[in-house]
């Protein structure tokens, strides 16, 4: 069942609030005749979006499946139920909790659970890829705990192991965390579990960009060494905006009271079922070829990238994710993306681990969902470069991109 036919099919929002209704099919139109190439955004499938949308957006739910604090909750707790043993089978781990509503939340819930404020925490700094919840100073992190920053090498932009075990040995923190938003390589999950345990600390992997590789089998898979693994539902995975944790049976108490009451109240859900629905989709064999496809899709794009010239962070990636260096072009990293937009490219900044400079960070997940190949990939790199040399105008590459994307609608129909 297509989107679009769904909204004007129904014409419900259209008749009864025309203004908000122009609205969602602006936005509709806008992801369909642009390139989102931001790494942290994907497409749900019409089956998300239909349990998003569902009578399980009407219902209060505080609490657990059989431990609840309102009445009615008979069937929301077999959704529940399914979505949390979905995501044990699909990641291998004994306990699941899918309640949280974010990536951060999740993290919040995972301190909470086995920190107390003004504790230590080593985790990656936020010039080279840290997230606002390892310690930024603006965010709850960075207010409640001690974070101390690793970092990567200058020259190659991968993570300094022996920095993290020398900070760790120094630092005696109570958790390391291990997880970055703007990082493209494999994190060596082993050898953080190493570190942690000779200076014993938990070890906390924020893996919300990888998770949806690891659903499908290509990244590692960090639930078997750490203590607690946080995550998004969206980004590769392809679900809903949400997040979850991850842990062994020993934490499950801690880290479900640490979401309910500590951190959140009532469970949404309505997406809750559609995180079900992404966990479902993520256990296919047609979800295994898709996060495949998107390694590859994005290790052509990174050679793209840097064969127009520009310098690929850590000189390629193994994931989704890319980090690169526009100003051999000309241009730097801010001015870079807004030229970008204007032709119909929509991806972000980044920090890079050389200098104070800006860099761009982009993914293939949304694309490859489009149905987008190699052969895209090559094209893409290439009309970008041509745009930051100002070899081609933004109005004609924002035709060539509405050409490209016309040829693989996000939602059909």
């Amino acid at each position: 069942m297509a989107v679009i036919h769904t909204l004007e099919a129904t014409d419900v929002l259209r008749r009864q609030d025309p203004e908000l209704a122009e609205i969602l099919l602006g936005e509709l139109a806008r992801q369909s005749t642009t390139l989102q190439l931001i790494a942290a955004e994907n497409f749900t499938s019409p089956a998300v979006l239909a349990a998003l949308g569902s009578p399980l957006a009407n219902k209060y739910a505080e609490g657990y499946p059989g431990a609840r604090h309102h009445g009615g909750c008979e069937i929301v707790d077999v959704a529940e139920r399914v979505a949390v043993d979905r995501a044990k089978a699909l990641f291998g781990a004994e306990h699941a909790n899918v309640q949280s509503h974010s990536g951060s939340s999740a993290v919040l819930a995972a301190y909470a659970a086995l920190l107390r404020p003004g504790d230590t925490v080593l985790a990656l700094g936020l010039p080279y890829g840290g997230h606002l919840t390892h310690g930024s100073p603006a965010n709850f992190s960075g207010r409640w705990f001690d974070f101390v920053g690793y970092g990567v090498d200058a020259e190659t932009g991968l993570i300094d192991y022996d920095q993290v075990r020398a900070l760790a040995r120094t630092h005696r923190p109570k958790a390391i965390v291990c997880g970055s938003i703007a990082y493209p390589r494999h994190i060596d999950y082993a050898l953080f579990r190493e570190v942690a345990d000779e200076v014993g600390a938990y070890l906390i992997a924020d893996a919300a960009h990888p998770i949806g590789l690891v659903a499908g089998g290509a990244a590692p898979n960090p639930v078997p060494y750490a203590d607690v693994v946080c995550a998004t539902t969206h980004k590769v995975l392809r679900g809903p905006r949400g997040g979850m944790l991850l842990c062994g049976a020993e934490l499950a108490g801690r880290v479900d009271r640490a979401v309910f009451p500590f951190t959140q109240g009532g469970a949404q859900m309505h997406t809750i079922a559609a995180k079900a629905v992404a966990f479902g989709e993520a256990a296919t064999p047609a979800f295994t070829a898709y996060a495949h496809q998107v390694v590859a899709n994005a290790r052509v794009l990174a050679a793209g990238l840097a064969a127009e010239g520009m310098v690929v962070t850590t000189g390629g990636t193994d994931t989704h994710l890319i980090t690169a260096d526009p100003a051999p072009l000309g241009v730097e990293g801010r001015a870079a993306r807004g030229r970008l937009a204007a032709a119909g490219l929509v991806l972000d900044c980044c920090a890079l681990p050389h200098g104070d400079g800006r860099g761009l960070r982009l993914g293939t997940a949304a694309l490859t969902t489009q149905g987008m190949g190699q052969e895209e990939m090559t094209y893409v790199a290439a009309l970008a470069a041509r745009v930051l040399r100002g070899e081609t105008e933004s109005q004609k590459a924002r035709d060539e991109v509405r050409e490209l994307a016309g040829r693989f609608p996000p939602y059909s129909g």
